[in-house]
């Protein structure tokens, strides 16, 4: 990767797309560039307030997963980030956005309170800015978040423990080599934002897991087809010729029902699977689709500069191809004395 440059990193962003790979590449170079953190803000806030309404949010998860996995390195992300989280929420508002948008930001901010990211205050400023409050830091204000910083640590520590548990339940590494070193990257998001493309392996799961699925079990099936048919055929009870069949019966058609009962059940839930799934792919796909995209556009980028370098190759060759060749030129001297050295002019 190149090094640090305002207009590189404006690139970055309108590259930046919502698949997790380009949000967790761009991340790690910001990281590893956090001694740039107050350009770095600067410069995302004004690329958000640009950016159309269907970025605004892949850029608030790029501030998510710079926040929290620069923490370790340092406050400097968290702190800068914070001083302008609340006018990018308020911008977010103001922009009409929808319903899921609104819901993706509040379980980033979810996690943020269960990580202690930010204090219970700013988590609220955040809120009213989302629902298109105004909160305007007064002075009062200020001295009310000075008399309440004993218990907001209380608080925030009591998150912290509470939620170090969530925290561990899916934390993945990737190492990726960033200006020559190699650069290690947490994901502690637990779960994939509604919207987000799910990672190949949380979809390969997922598809595996309907193979197993209750439309797919003979057996239960080959149960229900082989059921007598007076438990469905009300005309067929009057064929019963006393309480004892009448009891028997009884018994089979209250199997029956417990058996399908618990495979509509199973079928239920198994739709619903099959809708999440589906989700997936259509998120998947268009993330892969955005990808080829940005792939074609630059291929078509590096095919021009490389029919650049072709012209200057060819230009370069039959340049050397005309220069006369040295060896092969006359004897310049034709014969004659060589000229005489300044010692020789000088001498008395």
């Amino acid at each position: 990767m190149a090094g640090f440059t305002e207009n590189a990193l404006v690139r970055k962003l309108q590259d930046l797309n919502s698949s997790q790979q380009s949000i967790q590449t761009l991340s790690l170079w910001l990281i590893h560039h956090r001694k740039h953190h107050a350009a770095v803000v600067k410069t995302w806030l004004k690329e958000l307030l640009k950016a159309k309404d269907s970025k605004q949010l892949t850029f608030m998860y790029l501030a998510n997963d710079v926040i929290q996995n620069s923490k370790k390195k340092g406050p400097e992300y968290g702190k800068e980030f914070g001083e302008v989280l609340v006018e990018s929420f308020q911008h977010m508002a103001k922009t009409g956005m929808e319903s899921k948008t609104k819901h993706s930001l509040h379980r980033i901010l979810k996690i943020w309170e269960e990580r202690g990211v930010y204090d219970a205050e700013k988590i609220k400023d955040f809120k009213d800015a989302i629902a298109g409050i105004e909160a305007p830091v007064t002075p009062s204000k200020v001295s009310k978040r000075k008399s309440t910083d004993t218990e907001l640590k209380e608080s925030t520590k009591k998150h912290k423990i509470e939620s170090r548990s969530k925290t561990e339940r899916r934390r993945s590494e990737t190492k990726v080599e960033v200006d020559g070193q190699i650069e290690t990257h947490t994901t502690l998001s637990p779960k994939t934002p509604p919207g987000d493309p799910p990672e190949p392996e949380e979809l390969i799961k997922a598809l595996l897991e309907l193979e197993s699925s209750a439309s797919s079990d003979e057996a239960v099936r080959e149960r229900i087809a082989s059921l007598p048919p007076e438990v469905s055929e009300v005309q067929l009870l009057s064929k019963l010729e006393d309480k004892e069949s009448a009891l028997s019966l009884s018994a089979v058609v209250n199997s029956a029902v417990e058996l399908l009962a618990e495979y509509n059940l199973r079928l239920t839930e198994e739709l619903e699977k099959r809708r999440k799934v589906a989700g997936m792919l259509r998120d998947f796909a268009q993330a892969q689709r955005d990808l080829a995209k940005q792939a074609e556009t630059r291929l078509e980028e590096y095919n021009v500069k490389l029919q650049k370098i072709y012209a200057v190759k060819a230009e370069v060759k039959h340049h050397i191809e005309n220069l006369p060749d040295v060896s092969r030129l006359p004897d310049v001297t034709g014969g004659l004395a060589p000229l005489p050295s300044a010692g020789d002019l000088f001498s008395v």
